[in-house]
């Protein structure tokens, strides 16, 4: 009986000792097409909060998907977790803009935090004789498929120097995995693409034998355009990202920021873990891609216009961040 009884406490005192091992949640996040920087930037984050799992219980897992329309939609459908999207995706589901505007305001949209910049950029066959964005007329332009946040910054180039997309050019929606070998097919002779650089989309484009370069999308229509919005801004394309490109000096545009999106009722818990981690970890993140390398803290709350997760703004406050 002694002996049972010596057992038993021995047994008790193992299982009492065990580490506890926290549940997993299991979270998806949506990202883009796979040549673009969403669907890595989504790995990215997924590496650094896989790692941290024993200390925040959360597995995540990557999706491809056709962009930030689509991510958005999903997340309020909770057919995902988070998703990437545009920061002027973002505005205008929050107001109930553009194509939201049948839906109203998506008042359950949250903001997580500001990732990198996203430059509008416009590549061109030299061929096509395409020099400025009035030369567009009567071209054939991949203006971004449907879904994208892209195809929307595209219709406001072409809405900056009076372009009617239905008339004034052959518009075409193809998703931007096929589109470099529309161009180097000769199927093509331009498309827009809003993109982190650099991009292997873009990469892939100039590489090939025949000649692309960079249009500048820079005019005072653009000018008015970004004075009116509170989302877009002027920004850079490094050309040497793409020696490819038969451009000689970096190229001027404008764009938005990339950013993590979630629902109001993803638990807070989960947003806090993957903000913490994120930020927790921001060097080793930002050594992932080379359109992380100007990040910060501080840039990583900018370009917010939903209401900041509940989970995301207790870090923020616990760190002086907010």
């Amino acid at each position: 009986m002694k002996v049972l009884f010596l057992i038993v406490n021995v047994l008790f005192f193992l299982f009492a000792t065990l580490p506890v091992v926290a549940k997993t949640t299991f979270v998806t996040i949506g990202t883009a097409g796979l040549t673009g920087v969403y669907y890595p930037t989504g790995g990215a984050i997924a590496k650094i909060v896989n790692k941290k799992r024993k200390e925040f219980g959360i597995r995540l897992t990557v999706e491809s998907t056709e962009g930030s329309v689509y991510n958005v939609n999903a997340v309020i459908s909770r057919q995902f977790d988070f998703g990437i999207v545009q920061s002027d995706r973002q505005y205008y589901a929050t107001k109930g803009i553009g194509e939201w505007k049948d839906k109203g305001p998506q008042t359950e949209l949250r903001s997580v935090f500001n990732i990198y910049p996203e430059s509008c950029s416009l590549i061109a066959a030299v061929d096509a004789n395409i020099n400025s964005l009035s030369d567009l007329k009567g071209k054939r332009v991949n203006l971004g498929n449907r879904g994208s946040g892209h195809l929307g910054n595209a219709m406001d180039v072409l809405k900056s120097v009076g372009i009617n997309p239905n008339s004034d050019i052959l518009a075409q929606y193809n998703e931007i995995i096929t589109v470099p070998s529309l161009l180097q097919n000769r199927n093509l002779d331009a498309f827009f693409y809003t993109v982190g650089h650099p991009s292997s989309a873009l990469k892939e484009a100039t590489a090939g034998s025949r000649k692309i370069k960079f249009i500048p999308i820079s005019n005072k229509g653009i000018d008015r355009i970004i004075d009116a919005v509170p989302y877009y801004s002027k920004m850079i394309i490094p050309v040497k990202y793409y020696p490819g490109a038969q451009n000689k000096h970096d190229i001027k545009t404008f764009g938005v920021c990339a950013t993590l999106v979630t629902s109001s009722k993803v638990a807070e818990s989960v947003v806090y873990g993957i903000t913490k981690a994120i930020f927790e970890n921001i060097e080793s993140f930002k050594k992932l891609h080379p359109a992380y390398s100007l990040i910060t803290k501080q840039s990583m709350l900018e370009c917010m216009s939903a209401p900041i997760h509940a989970g995301a703004m207790k870090y923020y406050k616990e760190t002086g961040l907010k």
